[in-house]
């Protein structure tokens, strides 16, 4: 199990698709307990560090899954739902330059 006492781990609320947890813990920690690491992950992101520096995030498939939306910019952009766009009033117009 990791130790959330020891000083490089930590677990943080942190906004990721609502509030759940993220938990670092170092690279050592991690290979001494995949499987906790594991279980952590599949209730929010897991940030493995090396010498101090974030080196790797573990997520679980489904967290995956919401990060890589495969609609191309055209999916992207056709939508039936309504947008309220209202562009500001342009004030001041571009002149051509005087040289």
């Amino acid at each position: 199990m990791v130790d959330h006492s020891a000083d490089n781990v930590g677990t943080y609320l942190l906004h990721w698709d609502g509030v759940s947890t993220v938990t670092t813990m170092s690279a050592r920690e991690f290979n001494r307990d995949v499987s906790a690491a594991k279980r952590v992950a599949d209730h929010g992101p897991v940030l493995i560090t090396d010498r101090g520096q974030v080196a790797y995030i573990l997520l679980s498939a489904s967290d995956y899954e919401e990060l890589t939306d495969k609609r191309s910019i055209v999916d992207w952009l056709q939508t039936e739902d309504d947008i309220d766009f209202e562009p500001g009033r342009l004030d001041s117009f571009p002149r051509a330059a005087t040289l």
